[in-house]
């Protein structure tokens, strides 16, 4: 089975000559890296998970290039679990796509199928479903940029999740961390912050979501996002990553940048909120 790109020529760019070059501008940018990454050819050393946003590419991208430089200093994954909310409404509470090939304008991307069916077998409420993933662009948009420092090189398992409660979070956290441990893995989960608000009070919402992620704890991600109506999209993809992750041994997340869709178009009435971390087993710093 292909599944096909549905937000290539929307979000990021829809050939192959302008996608690596948006690619490209992303790192180099003023809100970017500022440089095109060095990519290490070996297995991943520190890094356990990423916290990328998935708006796109004239938005957020920069601001997700953050981590694939920092990725791409610590070596090449086998696999990339991609953890993202389902904005659609298709589909099943917790959708893997467990089989065929995922496409963008930069190539074909293997699912790890062996992977994905361990995953479900592990969890109670993940579903064997691609309806989940037809329309999504949370997962989608993060293939390029993986693509760009590994060409196809990678497999990839999708996780595509609706049901965004801490039960869940917990039961797939555990469920990955199970079926990851001892492979060189890593996870991604992708998030955009506060929606649509002016720029000081999304970074008064994000600023608590931030603390949280540094801290890794997941109950605070969800009790600020309940007690403040923080429009997050993703916290339900995050709070899987950081409970994978701390079963995993990782004990240091870092905010590697945020910056609001103001930053790029200069209006700050109506912003969306990004930033992006790494999550590593130790405090060693890869810059």
């Amino acid at each position: 089975m292909i599944r096909r790109p549905a937000h290539a020529g929307t979000f990021y760019a829809g050939t192959l000559y302008k996608l690596r070059e948006q690619v490209d501008n992303c790192f180099k940018h003023e809100l970017g890296p500022g440089r095109i990454p060095i990519v290490s050819r070996e297995n991943c050393k520190n890094i356990v998970s990423l916290i990328c946003p998935h708006a796109g590419y004239i938005y957020s991208g920069p601001i997700a290039a953050h981590a694939y430089d920092k990725l791409a200093k610590d070596g090449k994954p086998d696999t990339v679990v991609i953890i993202g909310p389902n904005h659609t409404g298709y589909g099943s509470g917790v959708s893997i796509a467990t089989s065929g090939v995922w496409q963008t304008p930069l190539g074909d991307v293997e699912i790890d199928s062996e992977l994905a069916h361990q995953i479900c077998k592990n969890s109670e409420h993940a579903d064997i479903d691609d309806l989940g993933h037809r329309f999504e662009h949370s997962i989608e948009v993060q293939l390029p940029f993986l693509q760009y420092l590994y060409d196809i090189n990678f497999k990839l398992v999708p996780i595509s999740v609706m049901m965004q409660n801490i039960e869940v979070s917990r039961d797939l956290g555990k469920a990955v961390a199970n079926a990851i441990l001892g492979k060189n893995v890593i996870m991604i989960a992708s998030t955009d912050l506060t929606h649509y608000q002016n720029s000081t009070h999304a970074w008064r919402n994000d600023k608590k979501i931030i603390d949280a992620i540094l801290g890794l704890d997941e109950n605070a991600v969800y009790d600020n996002v309940r007690e403040y109506d923080i429009s997050m999209c993703g916290y339900g993809p995050v709070s899987v990553v950081l409970i994978a992750s701390k079963f995993l041994e990782a004990s240091n997340a870092q905010l590697l940048k945020y910056a609001t869709s103001g930053d790029i178009t200069g209006d700050h009435s109506h912003v969306v909120g990004y930033a992006s971390f790494s999550i590593t087993r130790n405090t060693l710093n890869l810059n």
